[in-house]
C-alpha cells in the first residue's frame, strides 16, 4: 500500500519543479528563429586529426590564454582567466608578467605607439603601456550608452580602435562569467551584439554595427575598409564597411554581408594569417538539441533554469580553420578528441601556428607541415 504523505509530497515536489521550470523569471526572453540545417563534419570540414599532434605549454592552472597576438617587440603575447596579461618568446621560454587589469581580457591588439589595446569583459576598452601600466579607454559611447561585454579588438592603420560588444543586455558580473553571459545571449537570439569604434584622436566612441548574436572575433580585412566579425550565435562570419555607422544586420539590404555561413561549430576569435588567409577558432560543436529548440523560445526559456551543467552544450572537439575573403575554406584542423579544448583561435607567425583556448592550462603550438593548408 502507498504511503499517502509521501505521495503527497512527491506530488508537490512535483508541482513545485514544474511551475519553476515553466514560470520562474531569469531575465533572459528568448525569440524564435530557424536555424539552417548542420552541414555536420563533411565536406569541407570532414572529420581529421590536424590539431591532435600539439605541442602543449603550461601555464597556471586555469590560465586560458583566450588570444594570442605578436607584439612589436617579436614577443607572443597572451591574456589569461585571473586578469594577467603576459608574454614569452617564439619557442614558447621566457614566460613574463607584463600587466594585471583585474578583469578577464578577451581580445587585444596593438596600436603604432606599441601600447597593447584589449578589450576586457569587466573593464572595457583598456590601453596597457609596454611599461605595463593600465589604463581605461572608454567604457561607453555615450553618457546614457554604457558598453556592457567588450570582447574583441582591431587596430586599423590609422590608429581607430574597432572592437565588439558581444552583448550590449548581458553583463559578466551581475549575469555570471564571460561564459554564462554567452549562453545567455546565444539563448535569446535578440542580436544584443555591436560593433564599435573609438577615435583616440577625437576620444570618441561610435556604433558601427548592432543586432548580432553575440559578436565576437574582429579583424581588419586586407582591403583597410572592412571588417570581418565573428557572429557567435548564428553560426557565421560578416564582412561590414568601417564607414557604417548605426548599421543593423538584420534588415535586408544593407551593406554588410556574410563571408562564410551556416558553419557546423561556434564562431570565436578571428586573426589574419600570411598568404591571405584569415583563421577562425570554433570552440565547441553545434548542438542538435539546441537547433531543435530553435523555433520554440518558450522551451529554451525554461532549459535556462536548469543547472548550466544540464543544458544542451556539446562535448569539447578541437577545431580551427582557414579562410579567404571569398569565403572559401583553405584548411579545416581538428581534434576530436578535445585532448585541447574549447579551441578560440589560431595566430600564424611564420611557419608556426599559436593555438587559443578559453580554459586551457596551457596554451599550444604547431608547425605547418606540407599539405596542411591545402584543400
Amino acid at each position: 500500500m502507498f504511503n499517502k504523505p509521501i505521495l503527497t509530497t512527491a506530488a508537490l515536489a512535483s508541482l513545485a519543479t514544474a511551475a519553476y521550470l515553466l514560470w520562474w523569471p531569469t531575465g533572459v526572453h528568448p525569440v524564435a528563429w530557424q536555424p539552417q540545417p548542420s552541414p555536420g563534419y563533411s565536406g569541407p570540414h570532414v572529420r581529421n586529426e590536424h590539431l591532435a599532434d600539439l605541442r602543449l605549454l603550461p601555464l597556471p592552472a586555469g590560465a586560458g590564454p583566450e588570444h594570442m597576438a605578436r607584439g612589436p617587440d617579436g614577443l607572443m603575447y597572451t591574456a589569461l582567466s585571473n586578469g594577467h596579461i603576459v608574454r614569452l618568446r617564439r619557442d614558447g621560454s621566457g614566460f613574463e608578467q607584463v600587466a594585471d587589469t583585474g578583469g578577464r581580457v578577451l581580445g587585444f591588439d596593438f596600436d603604432r605607439e606599441g601600447n597593447l589595446i584589449a578589450a576586457d569583459a569587466y573593464k572595457g576598452l583598456l590601453r596597457v603601456s609596454p611599461k605595463g601600466e593600465v589604463s581605461l579607454i572608454t567604457r561607453q559611447v555615450s553618457d546614457t550608452d554604457p558598453i556592457v561585454f567588450a570582447d574583441a579588438v582591431a587596430v586599423a592603420a590609422d590608429g581607430r580602435i574597432y572592437f565588439t560588444e558581444a552583448s550590449h543586455r548581458f553583463q559578466p558580473g551581475p549575469w555570471g562569467d564571460p561564459m554564462a553571459v554567452s549562453l545567455a545571449e546565444i539563448l535569446e537570439q535578440r542580436g544584443n551584439g555591436r560593433v564599435l569604434v573609438h577615435d583616440p584622436a577625437t576620444h570618441t566612441t561610435e556604433v558601427i554595427a548592432t543586432g548580432l548574436v553575440f559578436a565576437n572575433g574582429i579583424v581588419v580585412a586586407e582591403d583597410g575598409q572592412s571588417l570581418l566579425v565573428a557572429e557567435t550565435g548564428r553560426y557565421r562570419i560578416w564582412r561590414i564597411p568601417m564607414s557604417a555607422r548605426q548599421l543593423d544586420i538584420r534588415v535586408p539590404g544593407q551593406a554588410a554581408r556574410v563571408v562564410l555561413d551556416n558553419l557546423p561549430a561556434f564562431p570565436d576569435n578571428l586573426t589574419r594569417g600570411e598568404g591571405g588567409r584569415y583563421w577562425v577558432g570554433l570552440p565547441k560543436p553545434r548542438s542538435a538539441l539546441a537547433d531543435a529548440l530553435a523555433p520554440w523560445p518558450f522551451l529554451r526559456a525554461a532549459s535556462f533554469r536548469l543547472p548550466h551543467v544540464m543544458l544542451p552544450v556539446p562535448k569539447p572537439y578541437g577545431h580551427a580553420l582557414a579562410f579567404n575573403e571569398q569565403g572559401q575554406i583553405l584548411a579545416d584542423l581538428q581534434d576530436p578528441s578535445g585532448r585541447y579544448p574549447e579551441v578560440t583561435g589560431i595566430t600564424e607567425v611564420q611557419g608556426t601556428l599559436y593555438v587559443h583556448s578559453l580554459v586551457a592550462p596551457a596554451f599550444a603550438m604547431r608547425q605547418v607541415s606540407a599539405g596542411l593548408l591545402s584543400k
